[in-house]
């Protein structure tokens, strides 16, 4: 029987030591361990540092890095050598034979270069928006992608390239999320199958914001998922779709009376097109100097 594959992790923090000490905790009790961690340390600090000397029973690696989510993990990949790749948050936690569930399912399906989960926290209350179970295309990659329950071959790593770093937080630009779908998107267009698994659940708390900080929310996810769209140019259908979304979900909140989840998806909207007005621009930038 073939042997399941090999697993890297690396992992983005700014010394949040408790946090990533839990995230250790269920990586220490993983069935099937993973080859290496590369813990990405942004802190400038020493605890991090400390807490890594001190798990001597995990195959740690620790780097330091600039300030960055999309860098940090970057600088990580210049580090794996895996089969698979994975990118946990540093306040997850997987369950304990999430590696081997992973491993099983690209072991039977080798035509699966990108396997998907997804979180829920302690409650096991999750978005409802996850993509059902299957294949993956391009128009749905939007709800069956996220950073902590994302598994990708590292050949799909080593033809498409790392993360974008104008994405993500501390990036030093508008568009501080979405890194994550962005390397999907650019997977999808680069041939990979993706497929998701809504089985395989990494622990994450939700985020539950009051109204102002939603309609925020909205402005900042919205304008990142704009500018990867402008960016990608992936055509009317998906465009249009992504568009028209948010302003359906404002009517349908205002007819239940819901006024903040109705500034929300304004200020989604909003965000988009800002976002994909920006993202076009670079892709003009970026063919310009292709073609010079």
């Amino acid at each position: 029987m073939q042997a399941p594959p090999t697993f890297d992790l690396v992992v983005g923090t700014v010394g949040r030591v408790g946090e990533l000490a839990r995230l250790l905790d269920s990586l220490e009790r993983q069935t099937q361990p993973a080859q290496r961690i590369v813990v990405v340390d942004q802190s400038g600090g020493t605890d991090v540092a400390a807490l890594v000397e001190r798990r001597t029973a995990l195959p740690l690696v620790r780097l330091e890095a600039e300030p960055g989510l999309s860098h940090a993990r970057n600088e990580g990949l210049q580090r794996v050598t895996a089969d698979v790749v994975a990118f946990p948050d540093d306040d997850c936690a997987y369950p304990d034979d999430l590696l081997e569930r992973v491993g099983r399912f690209l072991r039977e399906r080798p035509a699966v270069d990108v396997l998907t989960g997804r979180t829920a926290d302690r409650d096991g209350r999750s978005s409802p928006r996850w993509h059902p179970a299957g294949v993956v295309r391009v128009e749905d990659v939007w709800h069956a992608g996220n950073s902590a329950a994302m598994f990708v071959r590292r050949r799909v790593l080593d033809e498409i390239g790392p993360f974008d770093e104008r994405l993500g937080l501390g990036a030093g630009t508008p568009w501080t999320s979405t890194e994550d779908v962005e390397l999907l998107v650019r997977a999808l267009l680069a041939g990979a199958r993706l497929e998701h698994d809504p089985t395989l659940v990494v622990e994450h708390a939700l985020r539950d914001p009051d109204p102002d900080a939603l309609a925020a929310l909205g402005r900042r996810d919205g304008g990142s998922v704009g500018f990867v769209l402008g960016l990608h140019g992936l055509g009317a259908r998906v465009d249009a779709r992504m568009f028209t979304r948010p302003l359906g979900g404002a009517a349908l909140a205002l007819a239940h009376g819901d006024t903040a989840r109705a500034r929300f998806h304004l200020a989604t909207w909003r965000g988009r097109v800002r976002g994909y007005r920006a993202g076009r621009r670079a892709r003009a930038t970026s063919s310009a100097k292709s073609a010079a």
